[in-house]
């Protein structure tokens, strides 16, 4: 992993429904037999809950992975391959065009035989399986479910926190999910993650310097995805000894303009960080090794 995710925060964002949702899993985990944990294709790394095994215990697990049609596919596979090597069945999945959704199901009913041979074995019905929904804020778990039902059954938003209890839904005929909140641990420590995870509109842009955040994704776009960075913005390089340069040419560009032709430099920051959340920018992986 890059050694710049080593620099330390300090960041605190922790709201108390999230203290609340590992509560409730912790007391609700005995009942489930398998587990999907959501993750951005884009930050794979990143997007990742740092401590979730400890409250998965050893459940089978799905490590789905959402927004693979955002992704630098190069990049994001040797995180697929990473995680599949640790032993887990991940399943890469785009969302928008329902692409790869019925694999989950297919799994989970690969995974759970066992589980039906032994109830078999002592006599017993078949019954539906019990399957827990993680991820952090904003990876598209709501719209997965969506995808998985058939049908609305989760509010989405572009927003993190929209879920805010557990809920039981029913995935068909034989699974029953429960869904979470989105959760995050207590602190950021990375500060590489942190930006990430902003970048990718995981966690409220109050949190972060909305300039910091802006200034990040120009980085990460002019360390790695020059061709992109031009496309978008027409800057060939961003100056990293005078942001304002770059930022300059972006405003003017882009309109972001206050009386006397001067920049808006919070409208500059804003439209940066809106153009990833609104997917003008694509192809594109902030983590890396």
């Amino acid at each position: 992993m890059e050694n710049n995710r080593q620099n330390q925060t300090n960041i605190n964002w922790y709201p108390r429904h999230m203290a609340k949702t590992k509560r409730l899993i912790l007391e609700n985990i005995d009942l489930i037999d398998i587990v999907y944990e959501v993750i951005d294709a884009r930050i794979p790394y990143s997007s990742k809950i740092k401590d979730i095994d400890n409250i998965l215990k050893n459940k089978p697990k799905i490590l789905v992975m959402t927004k693979i049609d955002l992704c630098d596919i190069i990049e994001t596979q040797k995180f697929i391959d990473k995680y599949k090597n640790e032993g887990y069945e991940v399943i890469p999945v785009d969302l928008l065009n329902n692409k790869n959704v019925k694999e989950i199901l297919n799994k989970t009913k690969e995974m759970l035989a066992p589980l039906d041979r032994k109830r078999k074995e002592k006599g017993l019905k078949p019954r539906n399986y019990r399957a827990l929904i993680v991820g952090i804020p904003n990876v598209g778990k709501s719209t997965l479910i969506n995808r998985l039902v058939n049908k609305k059954a989760t509010q989405v938003g572009n927003k993190p926190g929209i879920t805010k209890n557990l809920n039981w839904i029913r995935l068909g005929n034989n699974i029953d999910l429960l869904d979470t909140p989105g959760i995050l641990w207590p602190k950021l420590e990375e500060e590489e993650v942190a930006l990430n995870l902003a970048s990718m509109s995981a966690i409220k842009e109050e949190i972060l310097k909305l300039s910091d955040i802006a200034i990040h994704i120009l980085n990460k776009l002019n360390d790695h995805y020059k061709d992109i960075l031009y496309e978008r913005y027409e800057i060939y390089n961003v100056n990293k000894e005078d942001y304002i340069e770059t930022l300059d040419i972006i405003g003017r560009k882009r309109g972001c303009l206050l009386k006397g032709n001067v920049i808006d430099y919070d409208k500059v920051y804003s439209v940066i960080v809106k153009d990833i959340k609104d997917a003008n920018i694509k192809g594109i992986t902030f983590d890396r090794f």
